[in-house]
């Protein structure tokens, strides 16, 4: 369970906190810092140390009495920085001359460093939609004490890719490969949360272009490479199921779409993805470092394909290609090591709601330079999908082709 915790400002509600006895007390008294004009709220004032006691208190008190595993801290950068949602002239500088609310700064370092105290294993979430350094750094590094981010950036690039005609993808294609220039600069989690959902932006689902079927698999093919991506995941309820309508707090998820085959076929690849991603430690044990990824290819923009590897400590490797065209491509050459190989996962298998094409026979390396290899794999990669293939280690290969068993 986590829980979307917000100690970053308080609406002007007569029975909440805002001006609680009669004065500024939980809000700054300062005017330049305590509006957020556009969403009509106070922000707390970070600086008074009862103010600190009183949020502390209250996370300590989700984590200890109901046992949350982690808050999402809602609105960091609201707090980072002084001139936020300001204009020129309409917020004084630090006494450094800079941006940056030094009380807030101090006061996320102090939180973090309270709840890891005493809470080892919580999700510190900071939803931080800038480029601040150092949000998931130890307090003792200088940074600011988080062990997790919110990839923003990375969950807008991918929805504005997804919601594009696929025959248009191909101007956007910087949108599904820019997220790793900066994928290992903090420990970020990748959200398709309820911000994406609600007031009028339309369900997961709804959001795909193409015809019914071709709407499924593109959530297919998004959650795939989700998966395939290097940070740790989070989706929202209904995705699931694949609803059409928003969410909605007033009523539940709409569980009887499952009575339909695509929605059905729908929950069931999100099972068994769930079960291949916790199988495959390729992609979940090395999420931080460029020594769990490495890229084949990145520049195929005209077939809206990239392909690439994901890596263990141990250095098992296991390549993922992903099809965001409804274009089925045949003899497709990715480079890779020598071997014979198999096709461990495929999102087009008609069990999920796809065409089942794919590769059901052995891939077997064939010499030739791609992609920086000297040997590369001839595949189908099926439409709208995301194929993952795993180099069998049990046989080698000789300089011909053939396979050298080991007899003993």
């Amino acid at each position: 369970v986590i829980l979307d915790w917000v100690p970053a400002h308080f609406p002007k509600d007569e029975h909440g906190l805002y001006k609680f006895d009669g004065d500024y007390l939980y809000e700054y008294k300062d005017s330049e810092k305590r509006e957020i004009e556009s969403w009509g709220t106070h922000k707390f004032d970070f600086g008074k140390t009862e103010v600190q006691s009183f949020l502390i208190s209250n996370a300590v008190f989700w984590l200890d009495v109901y046992h949350a595993d982690g808050l999402r801290v809602d609105a960091v950068s609201s707090m980072l920085y002084l001139d936020y949602d300001k204009k020129e002239g309409e917020w004084t500088p630090n006494i450094y001359g800079g941006n940056e609310n030094l009380e807030a700064i101090a006061f996320l370092k102090k939180l973090n460093e309270a709840i890891f105290k005493n809470y080892h294993n919580t999700m510190m979430i900071a939803e931080e939609s800038t480029a601040w350094p150092m949000v998931t750094k130890p307090t003792y590094l200088g940074g600011l004490g988080f062990n997790f981010k919110w990839n923003m950036g990375w969950m807008n690039d991918m929805i504005e890719y997804m919601e594009t005609d696929p025959f248009f993808r191909k101007y956007k294609h910087k949108n599904i490969t820019f997220s790793l220039h900066y994928a290992f600069s903090e420990n970020y989690i990748l959200p398709l949360s309820h911000d994406e959902v609600v007031h009028g932006k339309r369900s997961m689902l709804n959001k795909m272009p193409g015809p019914y079927e071709e709407k499924f698999a593109n959530v297919r093919v998004l959650l795939g490479y989700m998966m395939a991506h290097p940070g740790k995941k989070l989706n929202f309820m209904g995705y699931e199921i694949g609803q059409f309508t928003e969410w909605d707090f007033n009523n539940q998820i709409e569980w009887f779409m499952t009575d339909y085959e695509y929605h059905r076929k729908l929950n069931t690849y999100i099972k068994e993805l769930n079960e291949f991603y916790l199988k495959y430690s390729q992609l979940w044990e090395v999420d931080y470092s460029w020594n769990g990824f490495k890229w084949i290819s990145n520049d195929d923009f005209e077939q809206n394909i990239i392909a690439f590897k994901r890596i263990n400590k141990n250095g098992d490797e296991l390549i993922a290609v992903v099809n965001f065209s409804p274009t089925e491509r045949h003899d497709y050459l990715i480079g890779a090591d020598e071997g014979i190989y198999t096709e461990v996962f495929n999102s087009n298998d008609e069990e999920f709601g796809g065409t089942g094409t794919g590769n059901k026979d052995r891939l077997i390396s064939s010499l030739g330079s791609v992609h920086g290899y000297t040997s590369f794999l001839s595949l189908i990669v099926p439409p709208l999908s995301i194929i993952f293939i795993k180099k069998e280690n049990k046989y080698n290969i000789n300089k011909k082709g053939g396979r050298i068993y080991e007899i003993g």
